[in-house]
């Protein structure tokens, strides 16, 4: 599987961001998308989680509200897209956004790291006050 994250970007505190990530390849199973996030000098924490079967999602308590995981499926190339929509982005929210996609998750993990198999490169997202 291979991820492409991108929409990262610079905005003021109370803006909004949209984050994208397509993947292509081997994404059948119990496939799972999210996003995960690392400020400087932090460990990489969990944001959102979609399950592609179902649609069942999983937010981080600091995303609820304020963010939206979604997806998308193309069936021309039959890549999968997963959005995140941030909304009121503040200082805090401030890291680089790593895409991650698992296709032997259950809904129990959806928000460990180490239930992720894929990553993608991150993207930088800067909120200023």
């Amino acid at each position: 599987v291979q991820l492409q994250a991108s929409g990262g970007g610079s905005v003021q505190a109370g803006g909004s961001l949209r984050l994208s990530c397509v993947a292509s390849g081997g994404t059948a199973g119990s496939y799972a998308m999210g996003w995960f996030r690392q400020a400087p000098g932090k460990e990489r924490e969990f944001v959102a989680a979609l399950k592609w079967r179902g649609g069942s999602t999983v937010y981080a308590d600091s995303a609820k509200g304020r963010f939206t995981i979604s997806k998308d499926f193309a069936r021309d190339n039959a890549k999968k897209t997963a959005y995140l929509q941030m909304n009121s982005l503040t200082p805090g929210d401030t890291a680089v956004y790593y895409c991650a996609a698992s296709n032997t998750i259950i809904t129990s993990t959806m928000g460990s790291r180490s239930a992720y198999n894929y990553w993608g490169q991150g993207t930088l997202v800067t909120v200023s006050s």
